[in-house]
Protein backbone atom coordinates (compact mmCIF):
# COMPACT_ATOMS: atom_id res chain seq x y z
CA UNK A 1 0.00 0.00 0.00
CA UNK A 2 1.48 3.35 -1.01
CA UNK A 3 1.19 6.47 1.14
CA UNK A 4 -1.73 7.89 -0.85
CA UNK A 5 -3.73 4.68 -0.39
CA UNK A 6 -3.10 4.81 3.36
CA UNK A 7 -5.32 7.88 3.65
CA UNK A 8 -7.64 7.48 0.66
CA UNK A 9 -11.35 7.94 1.43
CA UNK A 10 -12.54 8.88 -2.05
CA UNK A 11 -16.09 7.76 -2.91
CA UNK A 12 -16.78 6.54 0.61
CA UNK A 13 -20.18 7.46 2.10
CA UNK A 14 -20.11 9.11 5.52
CA UNK A 15 -23.11 9.74 7.76
CA UNK A 16 -22.50 12.50 10.30
CA UNK A 17 -24.99 13.13 13.12
CA UNK A 18 -24.89 16.59 14.63
CA UNK A 19 -23.40 17.47 11.27
CA UNK A 20 -24.53 21.09 11.29
CA UNK A 21 -22.57 21.85 14.47
CA UNK A 22 -19.27 23.69 14.45
CA UNK A 23 -16.99 20.67 14.81
CA UNK A 24 -18.87 18.16 12.67
CA UNK A 25 -19.67 20.57 9.85
CA UNK A 26 -15.93 21.24 9.65
CA UNK A 27 -15.24 17.50 9.56
CA UNK A 28 -17.94 17.03 6.90
CA UNK A 29 -16.43 19.75 4.72
CA UNK A 30 -12.96 18.24 5.01
CA UNK A 31 -14.20 14.76 4.12
CA UNK A 32 -16.21 16.15 1.23
CA UNK A 33 -13.13 17.86 -0.18
CA UNK A 34 -11.36 14.47 -0.02
CA UNK A 35 -14.04 12.95 -2.24
CA UNK A 36 -16.30 11.48 0.44
CA UNK A 37 -20.06 11.63 -0.12
CA UNK A 38 -21.48 13.10 3.07
CA UNK A 39 -24.91 12.77 4.65
CA UNK A 40 -25.43 15.45 7.28
CA UNK A 41 -28.04 14.77 9.95
CA UNK A 42 -29.11 17.53 12.31
CA UNK A 43 -32.18 19.23 13.78
CA UNK A 44 -31.01 22.75 12.95
CA UNK A 45 -32.68 23.50 9.61
CA UNK A 46 -31.15 26.97 9.36
CA UNK A 47 -27.60 25.62 9.63
CA UNK A 48 -28.43 22.74 7.28
CA UNK A 49 -29.47 25.28 4.63
CA UNK A 50 -26.19 27.18 5.06
CA UNK A 51 -24.20 23.97 4.67
CA UNK A 52 -26.22 23.00 1.60
CA UNK A 53 -25.33 26.30 -0.07
CA UNK A 54 -21.66 26.03 0.84
CA UNK A 55 -21.26 22.39 -0.18
CA UNK A 56 -23.16 22.92 -3.42
CA UNK A 57 -20.83 25.81 -4.29
CA UNK A 58 -17.81 23.58 -3.52
CA UNK A 59 -19.24 20.67 -5.55
CA UNK A 60 -19.24 18.40 -2.50
CA UNK A 61 -21.60 15.47 -2.97
CA UNK A 62 -23.95 15.64 -0.02
CA UNK A 63 -27.43 15.15 1.35
CA UNK A 64 -28.80 17.07 4.34
CA UNK A 65 -31.58 15.52 6.41
CA UNK A 66 -33.36 17.01 9.41
CA UNK A 67 -33.07 14.21 11.97
CA UNK A 68 -33.72 13.74 15.67
CA UNK A 69 -31.14 11.21 16.93
CA UNK A 70 -33.43 10.40 19.87
CA UNK A 71 -36.23 9.29 17.53
CA UNK A 72 -35.54 5.83 16.10
CA UNK A 73 -38.18 6.22 13.37
CA UNK A 74 -36.54 9.48 12.32
CA UNK A 75 -33.13 7.79 12.09
CA UNK A 76 -34.53 4.90 10.08
CA UNK A 77 -36.15 7.32 7.61
CA UNK A 78 -32.83 9.15 7.28
CA UNK A 79 -31.05 5.85 6.67
CA UNK A 80 -33.52 4.89 3.94
CA UNK A 81 -33.04 8.26 2.22
CA UNK A 82 -29.26 7.92 2.36
CA UNK A 83 -29.31 4.40 0.93
CA UNK A 84 -31.60 5.61 -1.85
CA UNK A 85 -29.22 8.49 -2.62
CA UNK A 86 -25.83 6.84 -2.15
CA UNK A 87 -26.49 3.10 -1.99
CA UNK A 88 -24.41 2.30 1.09
CA UNK A 89 -22.93 3.60 4.34
CA UNK A 90 -19.18 3.24 4.88
CA UNK A 91 -18.65 5.62 7.79
CA UNK A 92 -20.76 6.73 10.74
CA UNK A 93 -19.61 9.69 12.80
CA UNK A 94 -21.71 10.14 15.95
CA UNK A 95 -21.33 13.85 16.52
CA UNK A 96 -24.71 14.80 17.99
CA UNK A 97 -24.29 16.09 21.52
CA UNK A 98 -24.08 19.10 23.77
CA UNK A 99 -24.80 20.51 27.19
CA UNK A 100 -27.34 22.91 28.67
CA UNK A 101 -27.14 25.41 31.49
CA UNK A 102 -29.86 23.68 33.54
CA UNK A 103 -27.61 20.60 33.79
CA UNK A 104 -24.57 22.63 34.85
CA UNK A 105 -23.81 23.55 38.46
CA UNK A 106 -23.18 27.21 39.27
CA UNK A 107 -23.45 29.70 42.12
CA UNK A 108 -27.16 29.81 41.30
CA UNK A 109 -27.72 26.08 40.85
CA UNK A 110 -26.58 23.37 43.22
CA UNK A 111 -26.18 19.79 42.06
CA UNK A 112 -28.77 18.85 44.68
CA UNK A 113 -31.36 21.09 43.00
CA UNK A 114 -30.56 20.19 39.40
CA UNK A 115 -33.76 19.31 37.50
CA UNK A 116 -34.14 15.69 36.48
CA UNK A 117 -35.32 16.57 32.97
CA UNK A 118 -32.18 18.61 32.26
CA UNK A 119 -29.94 15.71 33.32
CA UNK A 120 -31.94 13.32 31.13
CA UNK A 121 -31.80 15.68 28.16
CA UNK A 122 -28.02 16.03 28.23
CA UNK A 123 -27.32 12.38 28.97
CA UNK A 124 -29.72 11.08 26.34
CA UNK A 125 -28.55 13.44 23.60
CA UNK A 126 -24.90 12.51 24.06
CA UNK A 127 -25.17 8.83 24.93
CA UNK A 128 -28.51 7.45 23.76
CA UNK A 129 -28.23 9.43 20.50
CA UNK A 130 -24.92 7.68 19.86
CA UNK A 131 -26.37 4.26 20.69
CA UNK A 132 -29.50 4.61 18.52
CA UNK A 133 -27.58 5.88 15.49
CA UNK A 134 -25.06 3.06 15.94
CA UNK A 135 -27.92 0.55 15.96
CA UNK A 136 -29.52 1.81 12.75
CA UNK A 137 -26.45 2.65 10.68
CA UNK A 138 -24.23 0.06 12.34
CA UNK A 139 -26.64 -2.64 11.16
CA UNK A 140 -26.12 -1.52 7.56
CA UNK A 141 -22.35 -1.50 8.01
CA UNK A 142 -22.54 -4.97 9.57
CA UNK A 143 -24.49 -6.24 6.53
CA UNK A 144 -21.71 -4.97 4.27
CA UNK A 145 -19.03 -6.53 6.46
CA UNK A 146 -16.79 -3.47 6.40
CA UNK A 147 -16.78 0.15 7.49
CA UNK A 148 -15.98 2.51 10.36
CA UNK A 149 -17.83 4.04 13.29
CA UNK A 150 -16.28 7.07 14.96
CA UNK A 151 -17.76 8.41 18.18
CA UNK A 152 -17.14 11.83 19.69
CA UNK A 153 -16.19 11.54 23.34
CA UNK A 154 -14.60 14.36 25.32
CA UNK A 155 -11.86 15.34 27.71
CA UNK A 156 -14.73 15.38 30.23
CA UNK A 157 -14.86 11.58 29.93
CA UNK A 158 -11.21 11.26 30.95
CA UNK A 159 -11.21 13.92 33.66
CA UNK A 160 -14.73 14.85 34.84
CA UNK A 161 -15.02 18.61 34.58
CA UNK A 162 -16.35 20.66 37.46
CA UNK A 163 -19.91 21.84 36.88
CA UNK A 164 -20.83 19.54 33.94
CA UNK A 165 -22.15 16.50 35.80
CA UNK A 166 -24.50 15.10 33.13
CA UNK A 167 -22.22 15.91 30.19
CA UNK A 168 -19.16 14.33 31.81
CA UNK A 169 -21.09 11.19 32.71
CA UNK A 170 -22.58 10.91 29.24
CA UNK A 171 -19.23 11.26 27.48
CA UNK A 172 -17.71 8.66 29.83
CA UNK A 173 -20.54 6.38 28.73
CA UNK A 174 -19.71 7.12 25.08
CA UNK A 175 -16.10 6.05 25.66
CA UNK A 176 -17.21 2.86 27.39
CA UNK A 177 -19.74 2.13 24.64
CA UNK A 178 -17.05 2.65 21.99
CA UNK A 179 -14.94 -0.11 23.51
CA UNK A 180 -17.95 -2.38 24.04
CA UNK A 181 -19.20 -1.97 20.47
CA UNK A 182 -15.75 -2.61 19.00
CA UNK A 183 -15.61 -6.02 20.69
CA UNK A 184 -19.23 -6.87 19.94
CA UNK A 185 -18.96 -6.18 16.21
CA UNK A 186 -15.67 -8.04 15.82
CA UNK A 187 -16.94 -11.07 17.74
CA UNK A 188 -20.31 -11.28 16.01
CA UNK A 189 -20.06 -9.70 12.56
CA UNK A 190 -16.76 -8.74 10.94
CA UNK A 191 -13.16 -7.96 11.75
CA UNK A 192 -13.23 -5.46 8.88
CA UNK A 193 -15.44 -3.06 10.85
CA UNK A 194 -13.65 -0.68 13.20
CA UNK A 195 -15.04 1.40 16.06
CA UNK A 196 -13.05 4.23 17.65
CA UNK A 197 -13.57 7.62 19.27
CA UNK A 198 -11.84 10.95 19.57
CA UNK A 199 -11.80 12.91 22.84
CA UNK A 200 -11.36 16.60 21.99
CA UNK A 201 -9.87 18.90 24.58
CA UNK A 202 -10.67 22.58 24.95
CA UNK A 203 -11.41 24.05 21.52
CA UNK A 204 -12.01 27.77 21.13
CA UNK A 205 -15.13 28.40 19.05
CA UNK A 206 -17.71 31.17 18.78
CA UNK A 207 -20.01 29.10 20.98
CA UNK A 208 -17.70 28.97 24.01
CA UNK A 209 -15.47 32.00 23.47
CA UNK A 210 -17.35 34.01 26.12
CA UNK A 211 -16.39 31.41 28.73
CA UNK A 212 -12.69 31.48 27.89
CA UNK A 213 -11.97 35.04 26.78
CA UNK A 214 -13.34 38.45 27.66
CA UNK A 215 -14.41 41.05 25.09
CA UNK A 216 -10.78 42.19 24.74
CA UNK A 217 -9.48 38.71 24.04
CA UNK A 218 -7.96 38.27 27.47
CA UNK A 219 -8.34 34.97 29.28
CA UNK A 220 -11.11 34.58 31.81
CA UNK A 221 -10.37 32.84 35.13
CA UNK A 222 -11.61 29.56 33.61
CA UNK A 223 -9.57 30.15 30.46
CA UNK A 224 -6.41 30.76 32.50
CA UNK A 225 -6.91 27.57 34.48
CA UNK A 226 -7.31 25.54 31.29
CA UNK A 227 -4.17 26.98 29.68
CA UNK A 228 -2.20 26.39 32.90
CA UNK A 229 -3.13 22.71 32.63
CA UNK A 230 -2.47 22.41 28.89
CA UNK A 231 1.21 21.73 28.12
CA UNK A 232 0.92 23.13 24.58
CA UNK A 233 -0.25 26.40 26.19
CA UNK A 234 -3.12 27.12 23.82
CA UNK A 235 -6.71 26.23 23.03
CA UNK A 236 -7.42 23.97 20.12
CA UNK A 237 -9.46 24.88 17.06
CA UNK A 238 -11.78 22.71 14.92
CA UNK A 239 -9.06 22.12 12.31
CA UNK A 240 -6.92 20.41 14.97
CA UNK A 241 -9.29 17.44 14.86
CA UNK A 242 -9.15 16.81 11.13
CA UNK A 243 -5.89 14.89 10.67
CA UNK A 244 -6.76 12.46 13.47
CA UNK A 245 -10.27 11.92 12.11
CA UNK A 246 -8.96 11.24 8.59
CA UNK A 247 -6.38 8.83 9.98
CA UNK A 248 -8.89 6.88 12.08
CA UNK A 249 -11.28 6.52 9.13
CA UNK A 250 -8.64 5.61 6.58
CA UNK A 251 -7.15 2.24 5.54
CA UNK A 252 -3.89 3.21 7.21
CA UNK A 253 -5.58 2.85 10.62
CA UNK A 254 -6.82 -0.69 9.94
CA UNK A 255 -5.37 -1.93 13.27
CA UNK A 256 -6.96 0.87 15.30
CA UNK A 257 -10.02 -0.52 17.08
CA UNK A 258 -11.70 0.27 20.39
CA UNK A 259 -9.46 3.29 20.95
CA UNK A 260 -10.33 6.69 22.40
CA UNK A 261 -7.80 9.22 21.11
CA UNK A 262 -7.30 12.48 23.07
CA UNK A 263 -6.78 15.59 20.97
CA UNK A 264 -6.12 17.96 23.82
CA UNK A 265 -2.72 19.64 23.73
CA UNK A 266 -1.55 17.39 26.55
CA UNK A 267 -4.32 18.30 29.02
CA UNK A 268 -5.00 14.67 29.99
CA UNK A 269 -1.29 14.04 30.56
CA UNK A 270 -0.78 16.93 33.00
CA UNK A 271 -1.06 16.01 36.68
CA UNK A 272 -1.23 19.61 37.90
CA UNK A 273 2.23 19.60 39.50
Amino acid sequence: MNLEDFFSLKNKVAVITGGAGVLCSNIAECLGELGVKVAILDLNEKELRKIDEKFTYKNIKHINIKTDVLDKVDIIEAKDNILKEFGRVDILINGAGGNKIEATTSSDLSFFDMPEEAIKWVFNLNFLGTVLSSQIFGKEIAKQGEGCILNISSMAAIKPLTKTVAYSAAKAAVSNFTQWLSVYISNNYSTNIRVNAIAPGFLLTDQNRYLLQDENGNLTARGKKIIEHTPLQRFGNPDDLLATVIWLLSPGAKFMHGSIIPIDGGFAAFSGV
